[in-house]
C-alpha cells in the first residue's frame, strides 16, 4: 500500500477548505432563517446561530491570520500584489467578527422578545452578513487557495 506523500501545504489547505465549509454552512443556516422571517423562523435554531456566528468566525480567522496569511506571505514566495489582499482580508476580519457579534445580540434579543424585534432591521443585517461573507470566502477560495496548491 503506498502512503500519499504530505507536503507542508497539505494541513494548510485542508484547514482551510474545512473552515470555509463549516463558515458557508452558517451563512445557508442564516439564509433559511432570514427567509422565514417573521412568522415562521424557528427560535431554537435561531438561538443556536446566534451563539455560533462568532466563534466559527474567529476560529477560522485566528486559522488564517496565524498560519495561513503567514505561510503566504513568507519572502521567498512572496507575490508583490498579495501583500495588499491580505491587509483588506484582515479588515473584513475585524469586520465581519463584529458584525458577528452584533447579529447574535440581534437574534438572541429577537428569540426572547419576537413580538417587539426590529425584523426589516435583522433581515437586512442577515442578508448583509452572509452575502459578504460569502463573497469573503469566495475571494479566498479564488485568489489565496490556489496560491496554496501551486506550492505543493
Amino acid at each position: 500500500m503506498s502512503e500519499r506523500l504530505e507536503t507542508p501545504v497539505q494541513p494548510l489547505l485542508e484547514e482551510a477548505l474545512s473552515h470555509n465549509a463549516a463558515q458557508l454552512e452558517l451563512c445557508m443556516r442564516l439564509e433559511m432563517l432570514a427567509d422565514h422571517l417573521p412568522e415562521n423562523f424557528n427560535r431554537q435554531e435561531c438561538l443556536s446561530i446566534s451563539w455560533q456566528l462568532y466563534p466559527t468566525l474567529r476560529s477560522a480567522h485566528k486559522f488564517e491570520e496565524g498560519k495561513l496569511f503567514p505561510f503566504l506571505l513568507l519572502p521567498c514566495q512572496t507575490d508583490s500584489s498579495i501583500v495588499q489582499s491580505i491587509e483588506r482580508l484582515r479588515h473584513e476580519h475585524w469586520e465581519d467578527e463584529s458584525s458577528a457579534e452584533d447579529l447574535g445580540l440581534n437574534l438572541r434579543e429577537m428569540v426572547k422578545n419576537p413580538v417587539t424585534a426590529n425584523i426589516d432591521k435583522i433581515s437586512y443585517m442577515l442578508r448583509g452578513f452572509f452575502e459578504g461573507l460569502r463573497r469573503h470566502i469566495a475571494f479566498e477560495t479564488e485568489h489565496l487557495l490556489p496560491m496554496l496548491e501551486g506550492k505543493q
